[in-house]
Protein backbone atom coordinates (compact mmCIF):
# COMPACT_ATOMS: atom_id res chain seq x y z
CA UNK A 1 0.00 0.00 0.00
CA UNK A 2 2.79 2.44 0.75
CA UNK A 3 4.74 1.23 -2.40
CA UNK A 4 1.06 2.66 -4.31
CA UNK A 5 1.03 5.88 -2.56
CA UNK A 6 4.42 6.73 -3.21
CA UNK A 7 3.55 5.78 -7.15
CA UNK A 8 0.26 8.37 -6.88
CA UNK A 9 2.44 11.03 -5.23
CA UNK A 10 4.97 10.64 -7.90
CA UNK A 11 2.24 10.60 -10.77
CA UNK A 12 0.66 13.34 -9.25
CA UNK A 13 3.80 15.89 -9.13
CA UNK A 14 5.05 14.65 -12.81
CA UNK A 15 1.14 16.21 -13.98
CA UNK A 16 1.65 19.78 -11.90
CA UNK A 17 5.04 20.15 -13.24
CA UNK A 18 4.61 18.80 -16.85
CA UNK A 19 6.30 21.58 -18.91
CA UNK A 20 7.61 21.19 -22.51
CA UNK A 21 6.25 23.40 -25.76
CA UNK A 22 5.97 28.62 -31.03
CA UNK A 23 8.11 28.48 -34.26
CA UNK A 24 11.93 29.11 -33.65
CA UNK A 25 11.16 32.18 -35.51
CA UNK A 26 8.40 33.98 -33.32
CA UNK A 27 9.98 36.32 -31.09
CA UNK A 28 8.37 35.94 -27.53
CA UNK A 29 6.22 38.80 -26.15
CA UNK A 30 7.15 40.17 -23.21
CA UNK A 31 5.70 41.04 -19.86
CA UNK A 32 7.18 41.35 -16.55
CA UNK A 33 6.24 39.03 -13.97
CA UNK A 34 4.36 40.23 -11.38
CA UNK A 35 6.00 40.14 -7.96
CA UNK A 36 4.00 38.36 -5.48
CA UNK A 37 5.29 39.71 -1.58
CA UNK A 38 4.42 38.43 2.09
CA UNK A 39 4.64 40.07 5.38
CA UNK A 40 8.07 40.51 6.82
CA UNK A 41 8.64 37.09 9.06
CA UNK A 42 5.45 35.67 8.29
CA UNK A 43 5.76 32.91 5.65
CA UNK A 44 3.40 31.83 3.00
CA UNK A 45 0.28 29.58 4.22
CA UNK A 46 0.60 26.49 2.75
CA UNK A 47 -3.12 24.16 1.98
CA UNK A 48 -2.84 21.61 3.91
CA UNK A 49 -3.72 18.11 2.15
CA UNK A 50 -6.83 16.28 3.16
CA UNK A 51 -6.19 13.68 5.63
CA UNK A 52 -6.74 10.05 3.20
CA UNK A 53 -9.23 8.10 5.70
CA UNK A 54 -9.30 5.33 4.90
CA UNK A 55 -8.39 2.06 1.68
CA UNK A 56 -11.03 2.50 0.21
CA UNK A 57 -10.95 6.32 -0.89
CA UNK A 58 -6.96 5.69 -1.12
CA UNK A 59 -8.69 3.32 -3.98
CA UNK A 60 -10.64 5.73 -5.93
CA UNK A 61 -8.18 8.10 -6.15
CA UNK A 62 -5.76 5.88 -7.93
CA UNK A 63 -8.49 4.89 -10.39
CA UNK A 64 -9.37 8.16 -11.10
CA UNK A 65 -5.24 8.73 -11.70
CA UNK A 66 -5.38 5.63 -13.90
CA UNK A 67 -8.31 6.62 -15.94
CA UNK A 68 -6.87 10.15 -16.47
CA UNK A 69 -3.96 8.81 -18.13
CA UNK A 70 -5.54 6.49 -19.66
CA UNK A 71 -7.38 9.08 -21.45
CA UNK A 72 -4.35 11.09 -21.94
CA UNK A 73 -2.29 8.37 -23.24
CA UNK A 74 -5.65 7.87 -26.28
CA UNK A 75 -5.44 11.26 -26.79
CA UNK A 76 -1.76 11.02 -28.09
CA UNK A 77 -1.86 7.87 -29.36
CA UNK A 78 -4.66 9.66 -31.75
CA UNK A 79 -3.66 12.84 -32.54
CA UNK A 80 0.06 12.41 -32.45
CA UNK A 81 0.02 10.90 -36.16
CA UNK A 82 -1.00 13.42 -37.64
CA UNK A 83 1.09 16.43 -36.08
CA UNK A 84 4.45 16.87 -38.05
CA UNK A 85 7.77 19.02 -36.89
CA UNK A 86 8.43 21.20 -40.17
CA UNK A 87 11.92 22.45 -40.95
CA UNK A 88 12.60 25.51 -43.28
CA UNK A 89 15.55 27.15 -44.77
CA UNK A 90 16.08 30.51 -45.88
CA UNK A 91 18.37 32.54 -47.44
CA UNK A 92 20.38 35.53 -44.91
CA UNK A 93 21.77 38.48 -46.30
CA UNK A 94 25.49 38.49 -46.80
CA UNK A 95 27.63 39.87 -43.97
CA UNK A 96 29.46 42.95 -44.65
CA UNK A 97 32.51 41.78 -43.00
CA UNK A 98 33.92 38.60 -44.48
CA UNK A 99 35.64 38.11 -41.17
CA UNK A 100 32.23 37.04 -40.15
CA UNK A 101 32.27 34.06 -42.33
CA UNK A 102 35.72 32.56 -40.61
CA UNK A 103 34.78 29.04 -38.64
CA UNK A 104 38.09 29.93 -36.88
CA UNK A 105 37.64 33.34 -34.44
CA UNK A 106 41.00 35.81 -34.99
CA UNK A 107 42.41 33.80 -38.37
CA UNK A 108 43.17 36.76 -40.22
CA UNK A 109 41.12 36.79 -43.63
CA UNK A 110 40.50 38.95 -46.66
CA UNK A 111 38.00 37.98 -49.14
CA UNK A 112 40.02 37.77 -52.52
CA UNK A 113 39.24 40.83 -55.02
CA UNK A 114 36.11 39.97 -57.32
CA UNK A 115 35.00 37.44 -54.96
CA UNK A 116 31.74 37.89 -53.19
CA UNK A 117 30.84 36.09 -49.48
CA UNK A 118 29.32 32.84 -49.76
CA UNK A 119 25.72 33.36 -49.32
CA UNK A 120 24.43 32.07 -45.44
CA UNK A 121 21.62 30.43 -44.87
CA UNK A 122 19.11 30.40 -41.82
CA UNK A 123 17.72 27.07 -40.25
CA UNK A 124 14.86 27.01 -38.43
CA UNK A 125 11.77 24.67 -36.85
CA UNK A 126 8.53 24.70 -36.12
CA UNK A 127 5.30 22.43 -36.22
CA UNK A 128 2.33 21.32 -38.14
CA UNK A 129 -0.93 18.90 -38.51
CA UNK A 130 -2.09 17.32 -41.40
CA UNK A 131 -5.61 18.89 -42.55
CA UNK A 132 -6.51 16.16 -45.26
CA UNK A 133 -6.32 12.82 -47.12
CA UNK A 134 -4.70 15.15 -50.02
CA UNK A 135 -1.60 15.88 -48.70
CA UNK A 136 -2.26 19.71 -47.11
CA UNK A 137 -0.50 20.66 -43.69
CA UNK A 138 -1.65 23.36 -41.75
CA UNK A 139 1.19 25.93 -39.59
CA UNK A 140 2.10 29.36 -38.88
CA UNK A 141 2.60 32.02 -41.37
CA UNK A 142 5.71 33.30 -39.39
CA UNK A 143 7.03 29.55 -39.29
CA UNK A 144 7.37 29.36 -42.99
CA UNK A 145 7.55 33.00 -43.83
CA UNK A 146 10.54 33.89 -46.41
CA UNK A 147 11.43 29.88 -46.58
CA UNK A 148 13.29 28.69 -49.66
CA UNK A 149 12.56 25.50 -48.66
CA UNK A 150 10.74 23.39 -46.58
CA UNK A 151 10.57 19.84 -45.05
CA UNK A 152 8.17 17.66 -43.15
CA UNK A 153 9.06 14.94 -40.81
CA UNK A 154 6.07 13.04 -39.67
CA UNK A 155 5.70 10.90 -36.02
CA UNK A 156 6.94 7.83 -37.90
CA UNK A 157 10.32 9.56 -38.83
CA UNK A 158 8.97 9.83 -42.94
CA UNK A 159 10.94 13.26 -44.07
CA UNK A 160 9.96 14.92 -47.70
CA UNK A 161 9.93 18.23 -49.13
CA UNK A 162 7.02 20.50 -48.96
CA UNK A 163 5.69 23.47 -51.21
CA UNK A 164 3.59 26.32 -50.31
CA UNK A 165 -0.25 26.79 -51.37
CA UNK A 166 -1.12 29.77 -49.40
CA UNK A 167 -0.44 31.87 -47.09
CA UNK A 168 -2.74 34.14 -44.70
CA UNK A 169 -0.56 36.82 -42.66
CA UNK A 170 -3.16 38.78 -40.86
CA UNK A 171 -4.27 35.00 -39.26
CA UNK A 172 -1.05 34.02 -38.86
CA UNK A 173 -1.81 31.01 -40.56
CA UNK A 174 -0.41 29.07 -43.93
CA UNK A 175 -0.88 25.74 -45.62
CA UNK A 176 1.83 23.56 -47.57
CA UNK A 177 1.77 20.53 -49.54
CA UNK A 178 3.61 17.00 -49.30
CA UNK A 179 3.51 14.32 -51.98
CA UNK A 180 2.78 11.18 -49.52
CA UNK A 181 0.30 8.44 -50.29
CA UNK A 182 -2.77 8.35 -48.96
CA UNK A 183 -3.28 6.03 -46.95
CA UNK A 184 -0.12 7.28 -45.04
CA UNK A 185 -1.99 10.59 -44.26
CA UNK A 186 -4.33 10.71 -40.90
CA UNK A 187 -5.78 14.01 -41.17
CA UNK A 188 -6.97 15.71 -37.25
CA UNK A 189 -10.47 15.83 -36.29
CA UNK A 190 -11.49 19.78 -35.83
CA UNK A 191 -13.38 20.86 -33.27
CA UNK A 192 -17.09 22.58 -33.24
CA UNK A 193 -16.70 26.55 -33.93
CA UNK A 194 -18.64 27.18 -30.27
CA UNK A 195 -17.23 24.36 -28.69
CA UNK A 196 -14.42 25.96 -26.52
CA UNK A 197 -15.12 26.76 -22.54
CA UNK A 198 -12.86 28.21 -20.09
CA UNK A 199 -11.62 25.38 -18.02
CA UNK A 200 -11.67 22.86 -20.76
CA UNK A 201 -8.46 20.66 -21.14
CA UNK A 202 -6.37 21.85 -23.55
CA UNK A 203 -3.40 19.90 -24.96
CA UNK A 204 -0.68 20.65 -27.02
CA UNK A 205 1.23 18.69 -29.27
CA UNK A 206 4.21 19.53 -31.25
CA UNK A 207 7.66 19.96 -31.33
CA UNK A 208 9.34 22.63 -28.39
CA UNK A 209 13.18 23.49 -29.36
CA UNK A 210 13.23 20.82 -31.83
CA UNK A 211 11.85 17.68 -29.60
CA UNK A 212 9.38 16.34 -31.95
CA UNK A 213 6.09 14.98 -30.42
CA UNK A 214 6.09 16.35 -27.03
CA UNK A 215 2.50 16.37 -25.69
CA UNK A 216 1.67 18.80 -22.76
CA UNK A 217 -1.28 19.46 -20.67
CA UNK A 218 -3.50 22.38 -19.13
CA UNK A 219 -6.75 24.20 -19.83
CA UNK A 220 -8.28 26.85 -21.53
CA UNK A 221 -7.46 29.89 -19.17
CA UNK A 222 -9.03 32.49 -21.14
CA UNK A 223 -11.14 33.17 -24.43
CA UNK A 224 -11.65 36.21 -26.81
CA UNK A 225 -8.06 37.31 -26.34
CA UNK A 226 -6.60 39.56 -29.21
CA UNK A 227 -2.86 38.72 -30.66
CA UNK A 228 -1.11 41.41 -33.06
CA UNK A 229 -0.53 39.74 -35.97
CA UNK A 230 3.13 41.11 -38.36
CA UNK A 231 4.77 44.33 -38.23
CA UNK A 232 2.45 45.52 -40.18
CA UNK A 233 2.44 48.56 -38.20
CA UNK A 234 6.16 49.61 -40.03
CA UNK A 235 3.47 49.44 -43.28
CA UNK A 236 0.13 51.18 -42.40
CA UNK A 237 -2.32 49.74 -40.51
CA UNK A 238 -2.06 47.71 -37.86
CA UNK A 239 -4.37 44.42 -37.47
CA UNK A 240 -4.82 41.96 -34.81
CA UNK A 241 -6.38 38.23 -34.65
CA UNK A 242 -9.42 38.48 -32.51
CA UNK A 243 -10.88 35.56 -30.04
CA UNK A 244 -7.55 33.99 -29.65
CA UNK A 245 -7.47 31.23 -27.04
CA UNK A 246 -5.12 31.59 -24.07
CA UNK A 247 -3.90 28.70 -22.11
CA UNK A 248 -1.59 26.96 -19.40
CA UNK A 249 -0.63 23.99 -21.27
CA UNK A 250 3.48 24.48 -21.51
CA UNK A 251 4.42 26.07 -25.32
CA UNK A 252 7.72 27.08 -26.10
CA UNK A 253 9.83 28.01 -29.44
CA UNK A 254 9.03 25.18 -32.26
CA UNK A 255 5.30 24.49 -30.98
CA UNK A 256 3.96 26.79 -33.59
CA UNK A 257 1.64 25.73 -35.89
CA UNK A 258 1.08 22.52 -33.54
CA UNK A 259 -2.34 21.66 -32.91
CA UNK A 260 -4.07 22.31 -29.04
CA UNK A 261 -6.75 19.75 -28.90
CA UNK A 262 -9.21 18.71 -26.20
CA UNK A 263 -10.33 15.79 -23.90
CA UNK A 264 -11.57 14.56 -26.96
CA UNK A 265 -8.57 14.92 -29.56
CA UNK A 266 -10.39 17.48 -31.81
CA UNK A 267 -8.46 20.94 -32.79
CA UNK A 268 -9.83 23.63 -30.96
CA UNK A 269 -6.60 25.46 -32.61
CA UNK A 270 -3.01 26.49 -33.50
CA UNK A 271 -0.41 27.10 -30.95
CA UNK A 272 1.03 30.46 -32.30
CA UNK A 273 2.69 32.45 -29.22
CA UNK A 274 3.69 33.35 -25.68
CA UNK A 275 4.30 36.08 -22.98
CA UNK A 276 7.72 35.25 -21.24
CA UNK A 277 10.24 37.11 -19.72
CA UNK A 278 12.89 34.00 -20.84
CA UNK A 279 11.12 32.87 -24.31
CA UNK A 280 10.16 29.63 -22.70
CA UNK A 281 7.29 28.97 -21.25
CA UNK A 282 5.84 30.89 -18.42
CA UNK A 283 1.98 29.65 -18.36
CA UNK A 284 0.67 32.34 -21.02
CA UNK A 285 0.07 30.91 -24.17
CA UNK A 286 -2.17 31.40 -27.58
CA UNK A 287 -3.67 29.49 -30.10
CA UNK A 288 -5.71 30.53 -32.97
CA UNK A 289 -8.87 29.35 -32.31
CA UNK A 290 -10.81 26.53 -34.34
CA UNK A 291 -12.84 29.14 -35.65
CA UNK A 292 -10.71 31.52 -37.39
CA UNK A 293 -9.11 27.87 -38.65
CA UNK A 294 -11.97 26.66 -40.58
CA UNK A 295 -12.83 29.93 -42.04
CA UNK A 296 -9.19 30.67 -43.81
CA UNK A 297 -7.67 27.04 -44.39
CA UNK A 298 -10.38 25.86 -47.20
CA UNK A 299 -9.70 29.50 -48.75
CA UNK A 300 -5.61 28.79 -48.49
CA UNK A 301 -6.49 25.26 -50.33
CA UNK A 302 -8.46 26.81 -52.94
CA UNK A 303 -6.84 29.67 -53.87
CA UNK A 304 -3.67 30.54 -52.10
CA UNK A 305 -5.85 33.43 -50.49
CA UNK A 306 -8.08 34.54 -47.99
CA UNK A 307 -10.28 37.25 -48.43
CA UNK A 308 -10.48 39.13 -44.72
CA UNK A 309 -13.74 41.83 -45.05
CA UNK A 310 -12.57 45.40 -43.80
CA UNK A 311 -14.11 48.35 -42.15
CA UNK A 312 -11.03 50.81 -42.69
CA UNK A 313 -10.88 52.20 -39.24
CA UNK A 314 -8.56 51.73 -36.06
CA UNK A 315 -9.87 52.92 -32.67
CA UNK A 316 -9.96 51.67 -29.11
CA UNK A 317 -12.54 50.76 -26.35
CA UNK A 318 -14.35 53.39 -25.23
CA UNK A 319 -13.15 53.95 -21.22
CA UNK A 320 -14.92 56.83 -18.40
CA UNK A 321 -12.14 59.05 -19.16
CA UNK A 322 -12.81 59.45 -22.67
CA UNK A 323 -16.60 59.21 -22.29
CA UNK A 324 -16.09 62.30 -19.49
CA UNK A 325 -13.73 64.09 -22.39
CA UNK A 326 -16.65 63.94 -24.82
CA UNK A 327 -19.65 64.96 -22.47
CA UNK A 328 -21.41 61.26 -22.40
CA UNK A 329 -22.69 58.93 -19.29
CA UNK A 330 -19.39 57.82 -17.59
CA UNK A 331 -20.53 54.50 -17.73
CA UNK A 332 -21.16 54.79 -21.54
CA UNK A 333 -19.37 51.38 -23.19
CA UNK A 334 -18.26 51.43 -27.14
CA UNK A 335 -15.87 51.55 -29.59
CA UNK A 336 -14.23 55.03 -30.05
CA UNK A 337 -12.98 55.77 -34.05
CA UNK A 338 -9.51 57.29 -33.53
CA UNK A 339 -8.99 57.07 -37.59
CA UNK A 340 -10.35 56.65 -40.60
CA UNK A 341 -8.46 55.19 -43.37
CA UNK A 342 -9.00 57.17 -46.84
CA UNK A 343 -10.81 55.13 -49.52
CA UNK A 344 -11.82 52.51 -47.02
CA UNK A 345 -15.54 51.25 -46.71
CA UNK A 346 -15.72 53.73 -43.15
CA UNK A 347 -14.42 56.59 -44.64
CA UNK A 348 -16.91 55.91 -47.59
CA UNK A 349 -20.02 55.68 -45.31
CA UNK A 350 -19.07 58.53 -43.78
CA UNK A 351 -17.53 57.51 -40.33
CA UNK A 352 -15.48 59.79 -38.30
CA UNK A 353 -11.99 59.86 -36.66
CA UNK A 354 -10.88 61.52 -33.47
CA UNK A 355 -9.87 64.95 -33.68
CA UNK A 356 -9.02 66.03 -29.97
CA UNK A 357 -6.31 65.03 -27.54
CA UNK A 358 -7.09 64.61 -23.94
CA UNK A 359 -4.33 63.61 -21.12
CA UNK A 360 -5.08 61.91 -18.49
CA UNK A 361 -2.26 60.72 -15.87
CA UNK A 362 0.17 62.55 -18.36
CA UNK A 363 -1.26 59.85 -20.95
CA UNK A 364 -2.16 61.33 -23.97
CA UNK A 365 -5.34 60.36 -25.74
CA UNK A 366 -7.30 61.34 -28.63
CA UNK A 367 -11.05 61.20 -28.64
CA UNK A 368 -14.13 63.28 -30.62
CA UNK A 369 -13.97 60.36 -32.98
CA UNK A 370 -17.51 58.48 -33.50
CA UNK A 371 -18.19 55.81 -30.98
CA UNK A 372 -19.75 52.73 -32.26
CA UNK A 373 -22.75 50.95 -29.57
CA UNK A 374 -23.79 48.31 -31.87
CA UNK A 375 -23.35 46.75 -34.92
CA UNK A 376 -26.08 45.16 -36.79
CA UNK A 377 -28.30 45.35 -33.28
CA UNK A 378 -25.65 43.54 -31.55
CA UNK A 379 -24.35 45.60 -28.57
CA UNK A 380 -20.97 46.58 -28.79
CA UNK A 381 -18.65 46.84 -25.41
CA UNK A 382 -15.27 47.63 -26.70
CA UNK A 383 -13.11 47.87 -29.76
CA UNK A 384 -12.43 43.88 -29.77
CA UNK A 385 -16.17 43.09 -30.23
CA UNK A 386 -15.76 45.41 -33.55
CA UNK A 387 -13.07 43.37 -34.52
CA UNK A 388 -14.24 40.21 -34.02
CA UNK A 389 -17.43 40.93 -35.90
CA UNK A 390 -15.81 42.23 -38.76
CA UNK A 391 -13.33 39.20 -39.04
CA UNK A 392 -16.24 36.72 -39.59
CA UNK A 393 -17.92 38.57 -41.90
CA UNK A 394 -17.74 38.56 -45.78
CA UNK A 395 -15.95 40.89 -48.39
CA UNK A 396 -19.23 42.75 -49.59
CA UNK A 397 -21.47 42.15 -46.90
CA UNK A 398 -23.63 45.30 -45.51
CA UNK A 399 -23.59 46.14 -41.86
CA UNK A 400 -25.46 48.72 -39.84
CA UNK A 401 -23.52 50.40 -36.89
CA UNK A 402 -24.94 52.65 -34.37
CA UNK A 403 -23.29 55.51 -33.43
CA UNK A 404 -22.93 57.92 -30.98
CA UNK A 405 -22.01 61.34 -32.62
CA UNK A 406 -21.72 64.84 -31.02
CA UNK A 407 -24.11 63.06 -28.11
CA UNK A 408 -26.79 61.98 -30.38
CA UNK A 409 -27.29 58.84 -31.80
CA UNK A 410 -27.43 57.58 -35.37
CA UNK A 411 -27.30 54.69 -37.83
CA UNK A 412 -24.79 54.35 -40.48
CA UNK A 413 -24.74 51.07 -43.42
CA UNK A 414 -21.32 50.18 -44.12
CA UNK A 415 -20.38 47.87 -47.25
CA UNK A 416 -17.29 46.40 -46.32
CA UNK A 417 -14.57 45.90 -48.28
CA UNK A 418 -11.29 43.68 -48.41
CA UNK A 419 -8.82 44.53 -46.52
CA UNK A 420 -5.61 45.01 -48.01
CA UNK A 421 -2.26 43.17 -48.50
CA UNK A 422 0.46 44.15 -46.21
CA UNK A 423 1.83 45.02 -49.41
CA UNK A 424 -0.35 47.30 -50.86
CA UNK A 425 -1.86 48.62 -47.59
CA UNK A 426 1.77 50.68 -46.68
CA UNK A 427 0.44 53.80 -48.76
CA UNK A 428 2.92 56.54 -48.42
CA UNK A 429 4.25 55.43 -45.54
CA UNK A 430 7.72 57.44 -44.33
CA UNK A 431 9.93 54.32 -45.32
CA UNK A 432 9.81 50.22 -45.44
CA UNK A 433 13.24 50.44 -45.68
CA UNK A 434 15.28 48.32 -42.72
CA UNK A 435 17.12 50.30 -40.76
CA UNK A 436 17.48 54.12 -39.65
CA UNK A 437 14.51 55.42 -37.35
CA UNK A 438 10.90 55.26 -36.49
CA UNK A 439 8.13 58.16 -36.23
CA UNK A 440 5.16 56.20 -37.17
CA UNK A 441 2.97 58.21 -39.02
CA UNK A 442 1.61 57.29 -43.16
CA UNK A 443 1.54 61.02 -44.54
CA UNK A 444 1.38 62.51 -47.98
CA UNK A 445 3.15 66.20 -49.29
CA UNK A 446 0.93 69.23 -49.04
CA UNK A 447 0.61 70.37 -52.66
CA UNK A 448 -2.33 73.50 -53.43
CA UNK A 449 -5.07 71.00 -53.36
CA UNK A 450 -4.50 69.62 -49.95
CA UNK A 451 -3.78 73.58 -48.61
CA UNK A 452 -7.02 74.51 -50.09
CA UNK A 453 -9.30 71.78 -48.64
CA UNK A 454 -7.46 72.76 -45.31
CA UNK A 455 -7.60 76.35 -45.87
CA UNK A 456 -4.07 77.06 -46.47
CA UNK A 457 -2.33 79.38 -48.28
CA UNK A 458 -1.74 77.61 -52.03
CA UNK A 459 1.94 77.36 -51.87
CA UNK A 460 1.92 75.90 -48.15
CA UNK A 461 4.62 73.05 -47.49
CA UNK A 462 5.00 69.85 -45.47
CA UNK A 463 3.95 66.73 -44.75
CA UNK A 464 0.42 66.33 -43.94
CA UNK A 465 -0.30 63.17 -41.46
CA UNK A 466 -2.51 60.59 -42.23
CA UNK A 467 -2.35 58.16 -39.62
CA UNK A 468 -0.30 57.89 -36.67
CA UNK A 469 0.78 54.32 -35.56
CA UNK A 470 -0.64 53.44 -32.03
CA UNK A 471 1.95 53.18 -29.93
CA UNK A 472 4.59 54.70 -32.07
CA UNK A 473 6.95 57.93 -31.25
CA UNK A 474 4.57 60.01 -32.88
CA UNK A 475 1.88 58.84 -30.79
CA UNK A 476 3.52 59.24 -27.50
CA UNK A 477 4.59 62.87 -28.76
CA UNK A 478 0.84 64.14 -29.37
CA UNK A 479 1.20 63.83 -33.06
CA UNK A 480 -2.54 64.14 -34.99
CA UNK A 481 -3.65 61.85 -37.21
CA UNK A 482 -6.02 62.91 -40.10
CA UNK A 483 -9.98 62.63 -39.49
CA UNK A 484 -11.86 64.96 -42.47
CA UNK A 485 -12.76 63.00 -45.55
CA UNK A 486 -12.52 65.35 -48.81
CA UNK A 487 -12.49 63.97 -52.36
CA UNK A 488 -9.92 66.04 -54.50
CA UNK A 489 -9.34 64.91 -58.04
CA UNK A 490 -11.65 62.18 -58.01
CA UNK A 491 -9.87 60.61 -55.05
CA UNK A 492 -11.28 60.62 -51.14
CA UNK A 493 -8.51 61.68 -48.84
CA UNK A 494 -8.30 62.21 -45.38
CA UNK A 495 -7.24 66.21 -44.19
CA UNK A 496 -6.99 67.65 -41.17
CA UNK A 497 -4.31 66.09 -39.43
CA UNK A 498 -1.03 68.01 -38.29
CA UNK A 499 1.77 69.28 -40.66
CA UNK A 500 5.49 68.61 -40.38
CA UNK A 501 7.24 71.80 -42.23
CA UNK A 502 10.51 71.66 -40.25
CA UNK A 503 13.08 68.85 -38.75
CA UNK A 504 14.91 70.29 -36.24
CA UNK A 505 14.37 73.87 -37.73
CA UNK A 506 15.56 72.18 -41.63
CA UNK A 507 12.31 72.66 -44.01
CA UNK A 508 10.55 69.62 -44.64
CA UNK A 509 9.01 69.37 -47.97
CA UNK A 510 7.79 65.86 -49.07
CA UNK A 511 7.65 62.58 -47.54
CA UNK A 512 11.46 61.43 -49.10
CA UNK A 513 13.22 63.90 -47.77
CA UNK A 514 11.68 62.67 -44.61
CA UNK A 515 12.65 58.93 -45.12
CA UNK A 516 16.06 60.01 -46.01
CA UNK A 517 16.19 61.92 -42.62
CA UNK A 518 15.07 58.71 -40.59
CA UNK A 519 16.96 56.50 -42.51
CA UNK A 520 19.91 58.56 -41.35
CA UNK A 521 18.98 58.97 -37.59
CA UNK A 522 19.00 56.25 -35.21
CA UNK A 523 16.65 55.11 -32.68
CA UNK A 524 16.43 57.39 -29.43
CA UNK A 525 17.19 60.56 -31.21
CA UNK A 526 15.22 63.66 -30.02
CA UNK A 527 13.79 65.30 -33.10
CA UNK A 528 11.86 69.11 -33.03
CA UNK A 529 9.04 69.33 -35.07
CA UNK A 530 7.67 72.70 -36.64
CA UNK A 531 3.63 71.55 -36.60
CA UNK A 532 1.33 73.58 -38.02
CA UNK A 533 -2.20 72.64 -36.46
CA UNK A 534 -5.34 74.37 -36.53
CA UNK A 535 -3.68 77.35 -38.66
CA UNK A 536 -1.02 77.82 -35.60
CA UNK A 537 2.48 76.98 -35.64
CA UNK A 538 4.06 74.83 -32.82
CA UNK A 539 7.36 72.67 -31.48
CA UNK A 540 6.84 69.20 -30.81
CA UNK A 541 9.85 66.94 -29.75
CA UNK A 542 9.44 63.14 -30.55
CA UNK A 543 12.22 60.96 -29.31
CA UNK A 544 12.70 58.61 -32.55
CA UNK A 545 12.34 54.67 -31.91
CA UNK A 546 13.55 51.20 -33.46
CA UNK A 547 11.32 50.06 -36.37
CA UNK A 548 9.40 47.20 -35.96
Amino acid sequence: MNKKLWLVGLMLIALILSTGCVGTNLVARYLSPPQVSHAEGTPPTATPVPPISNAASVAGRVGSLDALQEQLAAIYQAVNPSVVSIQIVKKESAPSNPLELMPIPGFPFQMPQGQTPQQQYEHASGSGFVWDKEGHIVTNNHVVDGADSITVRFADGTTVPAKLVGADPDSDLAVVKVDVPSGRLQPVQVAAPDSVAVGQFAIAIGSPFGLENSMTVGFVSALGRSLPVGNSAANGPSYTIPEIIQTDAPINPGNSGGVLVNDKGEVIGVTTAIISPIRASAGIGFAVPVKVVREVVPDLIGTGHHAHAWLGISGTTLSPDMAKAMKLDADQRGALVIDVLPGGPADKAGLRGSDRQLTVADQKFRVGGDVITAIDDQPVLGFDDVAAYVAHAKVGQKIKLTILRDGRTRTIEVTLGERPTQQARGGNNETSQAGGAWLGISGMSVNPDIAQAMDLPNDQTGILIGEVATGGPADKAGLHGSYKPVTIKGERILVGGDILTAWNDTPLHDMDQLRSLLNAASPGDKVTFSVLRDGKTQKITVTLGERP
